[in-house]
């Protein structure tokens, strides 16, 4: 059998302290996961399962990149994010369970086309195009093995715009994990990025945007 087309290129990820490469398979996002960023979009974060949405595997860009600022969007904003790396996968797993599935964690940073979010919101459509956009997903090097809590944050030009504590988070990643479980079966090489802390706002030409995590190396991008 042959290919009608050449294969594209595998989406990976950094490990860090290494040359190796992370295949990626899938990135799922967790929406509305820190219960103010919640309510500075106007929803009640106690009333809510975790809910997700898909970006595109090769919108994945590494720690350090210079970016395009993103065509048809007038309002490209910032969303600092822990992300979290699949070794092994199934399905309706236990926490306990789900645990046992990470490879490691990085800090991420998912970009988004507010504008469009809010005119798919509006028309009760989907987010797509606001989400799943080319090279909307930023990501620092991965490092293997279990991550202690720790403070997140989002730095525009030096000057600090989010942070929060992991330990924020309406559902920790177990329970992420757990729930996602029961919609999809979970596989290696899967992202999940869990989603941002209240504080989320505007890039501009020119800016640069670092995400830190304790205990992780940085994800940064600049728009050109």
């Amino acid at each position: 059998m042959g290919w009608v087309l050449p294969p594209p290129p595998q989406p990976s990820a950094a490990v860090e302290g290494t040359a190796d490469r992370f295949p990626v398979r899938r990135i799922f996002c967790v929406g509305r996961n820190y219960a103010e960023h919640a309510r500075e979009f106007g929803n009640d974060p106690d009333r809510e399962l975790p809910f997700f949405f898909l970006k595109p595997a090769d919108a994945l860009v590494d720690s350090g990149s210079t970016l395009p600022y993103p065509p048809a969007t007038r309002d490209l904003h910032y969303e600092a994010e822990l992300v979290v790396a699949l070794k092994d996968g199934g399905a309706n797993l236990s926490e306990q369970d789900a645990e046992r599935l990470i490879f490691g964690h990085a800090a991420g940073n998912d970009l988004t086309r507010r504008d469009l979010q809010a005119e798919a919101k509006a028309a009760r459509r989907p987010w797509d195009m606001a989400k799943g956009f080319d090279a909307s997903a930023v990501m620092g090097p991965i490092r293997p093995g279990p991550l202690a809590d720790g403070v997140i944050r989002c730095l525009v030009n030096g000057a600090v715009r989010q942070q929060a504590k992991l330990s924020d988070m309406i559902w920790p990643v177990p329970g992420i994990l757990m729930h996602l479980s029961r919609l999809v079966t979970l596989a290696p090489g899967d992202l999940i990025f869990t989603g941002t802390p209240a504080g989320v706002g505007a890039l501009s030409r020119g800016d640069t945007c670092t995400v830190e995590i304790d205990g992780l190396a940085p994800a940064t991008v600049t728009l050109a």
